[in-house]
Protein backbone atom coordinates (compact mmCIF):
# COMPACT_ATOMS: atom_id res chain seq x y z
CA UNK A 1 0.00 0.00 0.00
CA UNK A 2 1.43 3.50 -1.03
CA UNK A 3 1.85 5.39 2.21
CA UNK A 4 0.34 9.19 2.11
CA UNK A 5 1.89 12.21 4.02
CA UNK A 6 0.69 15.35 4.50
CA UNK A 7 2.57 18.37 3.81
CA UNK A 8 0.86 21.90 4.74
CA UNK A 9 2.10 25.31 3.68
CA UNK A 10 1.04 28.93 2.83
CA UNK A 11 0.78 30.12 -0.25
CA UNK A 12 4.60 32.32 -0.85
CA UNK A 13 6.00 29.87 1.28
CA UNK A 14 9.18 28.13 -0.07
CA UNK A 15 8.56 23.93 1.16
CA UNK A 16 10.04 20.81 0.26
CA UNK A 17 8.14 17.48 -0.40
CA UNK A 18 9.76 14.47 1.27
CA UNK A 19 10.75 11.26 -1.47
CA UNK A 20 10.95 7.69 0.04
CA UNK A 21 14.65 7.14 -0.72
CA UNK A 22 17.69 8.36 0.27
CA UNK A 23 20.72 7.66 -2.07
CA UNK A 24 23.85 6.05 -0.38
CA UNK A 25 26.89 8.40 -0.02
CA UNK A 26 28.62 5.41 -2.04
CA UNK A 27 26.49 6.13 -4.96
CA UNK A 28 25.50 8.94 -6.91
CA UNK A 29 22.31 10.26 -9.07
CA UNK A 30 23.82 8.37 -11.97
CA UNK A 31 22.64 5.28 -10.83
CA UNK A 32 18.78 6.70 -10.60
CA UNK A 33 15.76 7.03 -12.13
CA UNK A 34 13.59 9.80 -10.03
CA UNK A 35 9.87 11.17 -11.11
CA UNK A 36 8.26 13.35 -9.28
CA UNK A 37 4.37 13.55 -10.41
CA UNK A 38 1.59 15.34 -9.49
CA UNK A 39 -2.27 13.02 -9.61
CA UNK A 40 -0.06 10.61 -10.72
CA UNK A 41 0.01 11.89 -14.43
CA UNK A 42 1.68 15.33 -15.08
CA UNK A 43 5.40 15.11 -14.52
CA UNK A 44 6.96 17.80 -12.51
CA UNK A 45 10.29 17.03 -12.44
CA UNK A 46 12.35 13.82 -13.79
CA UNK A 47 16.22 12.86 -13.64
CA UNK A 48 17.97 10.00 -15.34
CA UNK A 49 21.23 9.35 -15.12
CA UNK A 50 21.83 12.25 -13.39
CA UNK A 51 20.34 14.30 -15.78
CA UNK A 52 17.13 16.49 -15.86
CA UNK A 53 14.96 14.68 -18.83
CA UNK A 54 11.23 16.34 -18.18
CA UNK A 55 9.73 19.60 -15.91
CA UNK A 56 6.50 21.16 -16.62
CA UNK A 57 5.67 23.92 -18.13
CA UNK A 58 4.19 25.93 -15.16
CA UNK A 59 6.73 24.49 -12.45
CA UNK A 60 9.91 25.97 -14.21
CA UNK A 61 11.33 27.93 -12.20
CA UNK A 62 10.23 27.58 -8.80
CA UNK A 63 11.17 23.76 -8.51
CA UNK A 64 14.32 21.96 -7.85
CA UNK A 65 15.40 18.62 -6.48
CA UNK A 66 17.62 17.60 -4.47
CA UNK A 67 20.17 15.43 -5.50
CA UNK A 68 20.85 13.16 -2.48
CA UNK A 69 17.19 12.81 -0.59
CA UNK A 70 15.51 13.82 -3.53
CA UNK A 71 13.55 16.26 -1.79
CA UNK A 72 11.00 18.18 -4.48
CA UNK A 73 11.52 22.15 -3.14
CA UNK A 74 8.85 24.27 -4.09
CA UNK A 75 9.11 27.97 -4.33
CA UNK A 76 7.07 30.68 -3.90
CA UNK A 77 4.00 27.64 -3.79
CA UNK A 78 1.13 28.53 -5.41
CA UNK A 79 -2.90 27.56 -4.17
CA UNK A 80 -2.61 25.68 -7.49
CA UNK A 81 -0.14 23.07 -6.36
CA UNK A 82 -2.66 22.07 -4.18
CA UNK A 83 -3.04 18.26 -4.22
CA UNK A 84 -0.84 14.85 -4.16
CA UNK A 85 2.46 14.47 -5.49
CA UNK A 86 4.18 10.73 -6.23
CA UNK A 87 7.92 10.53 -6.02
CA UNK A 88 8.84 6.89 -7.83
CA UNK A 89 12.72 5.96 -7.69
CA UNK A 90 14.24 2.92 -9.80
CA UNK A 91 17.72 2.10 -9.25
CA UNK A 92 19.62 1.25 -12.73
CA UNK A 93 21.76 -1.74 -12.14
CA UNK A 94 22.11 -2.33 -15.99
CA UNK A 95 20.94 -0.74 -18.64
CA UNK A 96 18.22 -2.60 -19.84
CA UNK A 97 16.49 -3.20 -16.55
CA UNK A 98 15.89 -1.24 -13.22
CA UNK A 99 13.93 -1.72 -10.28
CA UNK A 100 11.55 -0.01 -8.14
CA UNK A 101 13.04 0.91 -5.09
CA UNK A 102 9.95 3.38 -3.40
CA UNK A 103 6.49 4.55 -4.90
CA UNK A 104 5.34 6.89 -2.71
CA UNK A 105 2.84 10.10 -1.99
CA UNK A 106 2.75 13.11 -0.31
CA UNK A 107 -0.32 15.31 -0.44
CA UNK A 108 0.53 19.17 -0.57
CA UNK A 109 -2.42 21.36 1.44
CA UNK A 110 -1.49 24.84 0.33
CA UNK A 111 -3.35 27.38 2.33
CA UNK A 112 -4.00 31.41 1.65
CA UNK A 113 -4.36 34.00 4.34
CA UNK A 114 -7.91 35.82 3.78
CA UNK A 115 -7.63 40.01 3.95
CA UNK A 116 -9.15 41.23 7.25
CA UNK A 117 -13.10 41.90 7.15
CA UNK A 118 -14.14 45.18 5.95
CA UNK A 119 -17.62 45.89 7.08
CA UNK A 120 -19.95 48.71 5.80
CA UNK A 121 -23.60 49.66 6.75
CA UNK A 122 -25.86 51.71 3.70
CA UNK A 123 -29.21 53.17 5.69
CA UNK A 124 -31.97 52.46 3.03
CA UNK A 125 -34.70 54.06 5.13
CA UNK A 126 -35.60 55.27 8.70
CA UNK A 127 -38.55 56.31 10.50
CA UNK A 128 -38.59 57.49 14.33
CA UNK A 129 -38.95 53.70 15.82
CA UNK A 130 -35.87 52.13 13.38
CA UNK A 131 -33.47 52.44 10.82
CA UNK A 132 -33.36 50.03 7.95
CA UNK A 133 -29.75 49.13 6.81
CA UNK A 134 -27.72 47.04 4.37
CA UNK A 135 -24.81 45.38 5.89
CA UNK A 136 -22.02 44.18 3.83
CA UNK A 137 -18.63 42.08 4.71
CA UNK A 138 -15.93 41.35 2.52
CA UNK A 139 -12.86 39.12 2.38
CA UNK A 140 -10.35 38.56 -0.67
CA UNK A 141 -7.49 36.51 -1.86
CA UNK A 142 -7.75 33.53 0.43
CA UNK A 143 -7.60 29.65 -0.18
CA UNK A 144 -9.70 27.17 0.59
CA UNK A 145 -13.26 28.60 1.02
CA UNK A 146 -13.71 29.85 3.84
CA UNK A 147 -16.55 30.11 6.84
CA UNK A 148 -18.61 33.62 7.06
CA UNK A 149 -20.07 33.81 10.71
CA UNK A 150 -21.22 37.40 12.61
CA UNK A 151 -23.04 38.18 15.59
CA UNK A 152 -24.95 41.10 16.58
CA UNK A 153 -24.38 41.99 20.33
CA UNK A 154 -22.59 38.72 20.95
CA UNK A 155 -25.63 36.69 19.51
CA UNK A 156 -25.16 35.03 16.05
CA UNK A 157 -26.40 36.02 13.15
CA UNK A 158 -26.18 34.21 9.90
CA UNK A 159 -25.01 35.83 6.67
CA UNK A 160 -26.09 35.63 3.24
CA UNK A 161 -22.74 34.75 1.73
CA UNK A 162 -21.47 34.30 -1.82
CA UNK A 163 -18.04 32.82 -3.08
CA UNK A 164 -16.25 33.91 -5.97
CA UNK A 165 -13.14 31.79 -7.84
CA UNK A 166 -11.39 30.93 -10.86
CA UNK A 167 -11.33 27.14 -10.48
CA UNK A 168 -11.74 25.14 -7.34
CA UNK A 169 -8.02 25.32 -6.72
CA UNK A 170 -7.90 29.59 -6.89
CA UNK A 171 -8.04 31.94 -4.27
CA UNK A 172 -11.46 32.72 -2.72
CA UNK A 173 -13.51 36.26 -2.59
CA UNK A 174 -16.28 36.35 0.03
CA UNK A 175 -19.22 38.21 0.40
CA UNK A 176 -21.64 38.13 3.27
CA UNK A 177 -25.03 40.21 3.47
CA UNK A 178 -27.29 41.21 6.20
CA UNK A 179 -30.65 43.10 6.22
CA UNK A 180 -30.79 44.87 9.87
CA UNK A 181 -33.70 46.79 11.30
CA UNK A 182 -32.12 48.68 14.01
CA UNK A 183 -34.19 50.18 16.76
CA UNK A 184 -31.11 51.00 19.15
CA UNK A 185 -27.11 51.15 18.33
CA UNK A 186 -25.48 47.85 18.08
CA UNK A 187 -22.71 46.35 17.80
CA UNK A 188 -22.03 43.67 14.97
CA UNK A 189 -18.86 41.45 14.27
CA UNK A 190 -17.82 39.36 10.82
CA UNK A 191 -15.35 36.68 11.48
CA UNK A 192 -13.91 35.11 8.80
CA UNK A 193 -12.52 31.13 9.32
CA UNK A 194 -10.70 29.14 7.24
CA UNK A 195 -8.00 26.63 8.00
CA UNK A 196 -8.40 26.74 11.63
CA UNK A 197 -8.41 30.27 11.76
CA UNK A 198 -10.23 33.56 12.02
CA UNK A 199 -10.11 37.23 11.42
CA UNK A 200 -12.48 39.24 12.87
CA UNK A 201 -13.54 42.74 12.43
CA UNK A 202 -16.22 44.72 14.30
CA UNK A 203 -18.41 47.55 13.80
CA UNK A 204 -20.77 49.65 15.76
CA UNK A 205 -24.23 50.59 13.72
CA UNK A 206 -25.91 53.96 15.28
CA UNK A 207 -29.65 54.17 15.06
CA UNK A 208 -30.25 57.95 12.93
CA UNK A 209 -32.18 60.08 15.92
CA UNK A 210 -32.69 62.81 13.45
CA UNK A 211 -36.66 62.33 13.73
CA UNK A 212 -39.17 65.18 13.32
CA UNK A 213 -42.77 63.92 13.95
CA UNK A 214 -44.95 65.63 10.85
CA UNK A 215 -47.55 68.04 12.58
CA UNK A 216 -51.13 66.93 11.71
CA UNK A 217 -53.68 68.74 10.63
CA UNK A 218 -56.83 68.97 12.27
CA UNK A 219 -59.55 67.43 11.30
CA UNK A 220 -62.67 68.85 9.84
CA UNK A 221 -65.03 67.97 12.72
CA UNK A 222 -62.40 69.49 15.00
CA UNK A 223 -62.29 72.99 12.82
CA UNK A 224 -66.27 73.03 12.70
CA UNK A 225 -66.43 72.75 16.13
CA UNK A 226 -63.99 75.37 16.93
CA UNK A 227 -65.41 78.10 14.91
CA UNK A 228 -68.74 77.97 16.29
CA UNK A 229 -67.48 78.09 19.91
CA UNK A 230 -65.59 80.76 18.66
CA UNK A 231 -68.66 82.53 17.24
CA UNK A 232 -70.66 82.02 20.47
CA UNK A 233 -68.00 83.18 22.23
CA UNK A 234 -67.87 86.65 20.42
CA UNK A 235 -71.82 86.68 20.65
CA UNK A 236 -71.82 86.42 24.28
CA UNK A 237 -69.11 89.17 24.53
CA UNK A 238 -71.22 91.53 22.42
CA UNK A 239 -74.11 91.21 23.94
CA UNK A 240 -72.54 91.13 27.36
CA UNK A 241 -70.93 94.58 26.48
CA UNK A 242 -74.46 95.88 25.35
CA UNK A 243 -76.13 95.25 28.58
CA UNK A 244 -73.31 96.66 30.41
CA UNK A 245 -73.16 99.80 28.50
CA UNK A 246 -77.05 100.55 29.11
CA UNK A 247 -76.87 99.78 32.70
CA UNK A 248 -74.03 102.73 33.03
CA UNK A 249 -76.14 104.79 30.93
CA UNK A 250 -79.14 104.61 33.26
CA UNK A 251 -77.06 105.38 36.51
CA UNK A 252 -75.46 108.27 34.37
CA UNK A 253 -79.25 109.60 33.92
CA UNK A 254 -80.51 109.74 36.93
CA UNK A 255 -78.03 112.53 38.95
CA UNK A 256 -78.52 115.23 35.81
CA UNK A 257 -82.57 114.95 36.30
CA UNK A 258 -82.33 115.45 39.66
CA UNK A 259 -80.01 118.00 39.26
CA UNK A 260 -82.31 120.30 36.68
CA UNK A 261 -85.47 119.96 38.64
CA UNK A 262 -83.37 121.92 41.76
CA UNK A 263 -82.52 124.60 39.43
CA UNK A 264 -86.26 124.77 38.34
CA UNK A 265 -87.44 124.65 41.89
CA UNK A 266 -84.80 127.47 42.78
CA UNK A 267 -85.87 129.93 39.92
CA UNK A 268 -89.79 130.02 41.13
CA UNK A 269 -90.67 132.96 42.91
CA UNK A 270 -91.30 132.68 46.06
CA UNK A 271 -94.47 132.65 47.05
CA UNK A 272 -94.57 133.74 50.98
CA UNK A 273 -92.54 136.41 49.88
CA UNK A 274 -95.17 138.17 47.57
CA UNK A 275 -98.25 137.39 49.81
CA UNK A 276 -96.23 139.06 52.59
CA UNK A 277 -95.39 142.30 50.49
CA UNK A 278 -98.61 142.55 49.41
CA UNK A 279 -99.72 142.55 53.23
CA UNK A 280 -97.15 145.58 53.90
CA UNK A 281 -99.04 147.67 51.37
CA UNK A 282 -102.59 147.59 52.33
Amino acid sequence: ALEKKVIKSKAGEKIGLPCCHVIPSSQSLHNYRVYWQKNTTDVVLAYAEGKKISQHERYKNRTEMDTRNLTLWISPVETLDNGPYQCVVQHLRFSQNSVVLCDELVFLFVTAEFSKPDITAEVSAHSCESTEMVVRCSSHGGFPKPKISGALNNVSVVWNASWVSESSLSPYNVTGKLLLNVTKDISITCSIEHNGFAKSTSLLLRKINDCIVPTVPPSYNVVTASSIIIIIFLLAITLAARYLLRHVCSHCHKPQDSVEEGVKECTKPPVSSKVTSETSSV
